[in-house]
């Protein structure tokens, strides 16, 4: 199996596979703005908690 950084479904993370250090990295995935729920969508990427992350 993939044990690299790919597109496995063990990583952790909150949302499903998909993870964004930051709100520049989930632009530039085009990404941006990620509703709560949605594969990608972290509390850190959620300044102001509203639940869209990234939106401004």
């Amino acid at each position: 199996m993939n044990t690299g950084s790919g597109s496995g479904s063990d990583s952790g993370d909150d949302s499903g596979s998909v993870y964004y250090a930051n709100c520049s990295e989930a632009r530039a995935a085009g990404a941006a703005p990620i509703h709560r729920g949605e594969p990608g969508y972290a509390s850190h990427l959620d300044r102001d908690n509203d639940g869209v992350a990234c939106d401004s």
